[in-house]
């Protein structure tokens, strides 16, 4: 097999009540889970009345922290993950979602499985042309799913490609500092061509994505492959489904150039190689990926 299998056995179209994530609403959720809440929490009138939302908003603040990575649920309670901690924290390193690593890496837990937001990651992994319309990207998915097994309604797959486009698509008017913009659009990863009618993806050398979130997503991608193997290729790394250069919409040249890098920034632990035309990196040892991202807000602080 060329490349490694990391897709879920089903997908996911619903969840967010048809509203796309917004700058506030993860730290609001992670204040509101504290050290654990039940899994209905979020359908209550005291949580409802904490947020300030409706209901079905409340419930799509849940959908969209989980699926982020900020918290996770299990045994019908909701609690903190450590990445959560690590930024949202009032002590943590971004509790206001004001770094663009922070969104980067809210982006690689949208897109990189289908677990939660199918849609999201058959966008960025499965549209193989820079532009596409809400039409084509339909079509697209329910041949994806009926080759999957999954059933799908086409008026909910239409909603969920339209909270898709709301949430990463930035609209030229829209004031980035409003807090009601949806977070992802802050990336600029899809440009509305014609409003309303053609998109197209950014592709390229994402100049803002830090070394070490991608490693992150790398690490993630990995360890998802199921095998028990201890390198990769760069062509792999560039193209797979649920890769980093599939998710993060790299160029290759830009995939193999942080490749590179992550020798130095994991001190050896990632290996790069080039021999007889077959560039890969190979694991050398144990990475603490959470002590690595921290890095990456820490040198900041260094420079300010």
């Amino acid at each position: 097999m060329l490349f490694p299998e990391v897709e879920s056995p089903r997908g996911q179209f619903a969840g967010h009540e048809t509203f796309p994530l917004r700058l506030l609403w993860l730290k609001k959720v992670y204040e509101a889970v504290g050290q654990g809440v039940e899994s209905g929490y979020f359908q209550r009138p005291e949580a409802i009345a904490e947020f300030g939302v409706g209901k079905n908003m409340a419930v799509s603040m849940r959908f969209w922290a989980l699926a982020a990575g900020m918290i996770s649920e299990q045994n019908k309670r909701i609690t903190r993950t450590s990445l959560a901690d690590l930024i949202l924290d009032n002590d943590g390193f971004d509790p206001y979602l004001e770094d663009r690593a922070t969104t980067w890496l809210i982006h690689w837990h949208l897109a990189s499985t289908t677990t939660m937001t199918t849609t999201i990651y058959f966008a960025f992994n499965h549209v193989n042309t820079t532009e596409f319309t809400a039409a084509s990207l339909t079509q697209d998915i329910i041949e994806f799913a009926e080759r999957s097994n999954w059933k799908i309604s086409e008026t909910t797959l239409k909603r969920d490609v339209e909270v898709f486009l709301r949430g990463y698509a930035r609209k030229s008017e829209t004031n980035i500092e409003d807090a009601a913009e949806p977070l992802m659009a802050e990336l600029g990863l899809v440009k509305s061509v014609s409003p309303g009618q053609w998109f197209e993806f950014t592709r390229g050398s994402q100049q803002s994505l830090p070394d070490e979130v991608f490693l992150y997503g790398l690490m993630q991608f990995w360890d998802r492959t199921g095998q028990e193997i201890g390198t990769l290729t760069a062509e792999q790394i560039s193209y797979a489904p649920g890769s980093p250069g599939r998710v993060f919409k790299l160029d290759e040249d830009s995939v193999v150039t942080r490749l590179i890098n992550l020798e130095s920034i994991t001190k050896g632990k990632i290996l790069w190689t080039d021999t007889a035309g077959l560039r890969q990196v190979q694991r050398n040892g144990e990475i603490d990926i959470l002590e690595m991202l921290s890095g990456v807000y820490i040198s900041k602080e260094k420079v300010v």
